[in-house]
């Protein structure tokens, strides 16, 4: 995007880690939104040298060398992944109509940005559509020739990812539906094979009794419940940094969705003339991400977040 603005405003969200936050909005500079909105959690107590550390990452907004309006909201107090994620992107959807997110350990690739653009405009006020996301995880084993630029599938799309305000009006992070919806098993309504709804069932559980606080499984609720569709782009366009020791969820840095590799989106963008779920895509996901060794609950879910 050399030479161009970007008119659609970038919300990032931030806490304290300095250098992946750095690179993060070298990529944001080089996109030049005319908006940029920042959301921060604030330091941790009992961490010694947190305090410092979320100093140091909210001075680079202040630094911001391109004409461009900067909005902050700055938790003073530590309000964790979970809490200022949501807190932080209903903010700034009070601010503007749309925006493209990035947590502060999604690096984009430069064309990440014009495809979100450029979904946003198209599917704006198509409310099949939910959100756009950069993240490919099995870019690597779709070897065929691809007819068009991307594919629809469930869920919300994340850490890099663009929606609309009337998209996330629809979020509700206490997930009162999941009763009637578990209950009355509407997930088989969903998904076809049994494994998926099992590995479904238990994400959604997990999170609607409250015991994992997990943004991201109540953002992906809110979308399935409402038949909501996410855009998947077949290259992947957001890498994420965050898989290393000073994670608040993912620690292991072999993992095979981190630091995934950045390819260019090609343009102009090939466009589906149908919006139909893409199931091959779906269930290669889905089997890419069985080969996961145990751990956390928040580590099986389909669209998992660093951080």
């Amino acid at each position: 995007m050399s030479g161009s603005r970007l008119q659609t405003p970038v919300v990032i969200v931030i806490f304290q880690r300095l250098d992946t936050t750095s690179q993060v909005l070298a990529r944001i500079r080089e996109a030049r939104p005319r908006t940029l909105l920042v959301a921060a959690d604030g330091p941790r107590p009992h961490i010694p040298g947190e305090a410092a550390r979320c100093a140091a990452v909210r001075e680079l907004f202040d630094r911001v060398d391109w004409d461009c309006e900067v909005l902050t909201s700055y938790s003073e107090e530590n309000l964790g992944c979970d809490q200022r994620l949501a807190t932080g992107i209903k903010w700034a959807f009070e601010q503007v109509e749309e925006a493209i997110i990035l947590e502060d350990d999604a690096l984009p690739h430069p064309t990440f940005f014009p495809f979100c653009q450029e979904l946003l405009e198209r599917y704006r006020h198509d409310t099949r559509i939910m959100a756009i996301s950069g993240t490919n995880f099995v870019a690597g084993q779709v070897q065929e020739p691809q007819k068009y630029s991307y594919y629809f599938g469930p869920g919300g799309g994340f850490p890099g990812w663009a929606t609309w305000r009337r998209a996330y009006n629809l979020y509700d992070y206490d997930m009162k539906l999941w009763p009637e919806i578990r209950d009355d098993q509407w997930l088989g309504n969903i998904f076809d094979r049994r494994d998926v709804q099992n590995y479904i069932f238990r994400a959604f559980e997990e999170a609607g009794s409250g015991r994992i606080l997990a943004w991201s499984y109540r953002w992906a609720f809110a979308c399935m419940v409402q038949s909501g569709m996410g855009i998947y782009p077949f290259v992947n366009l957001v890498s994420n940094l965050g898989f290393r020791s000073d994670a608040t969820q993912t620690f292991n840095s072999r993992d095979f969705l981190a630091n995934l590799p950045l390819n260019p989106m090609e343009f102009p963008l090939r466009h589906p003339p149908f919006v139909i779920r893409d199931k091959r895509m779906e269930n290669l996901v889905f089997r890419r991400l069985q080969q996961k060794p145990p751990g956390k609950l928040g580590r099986l879910w389909p669209w998992p977040r660093g951080g």
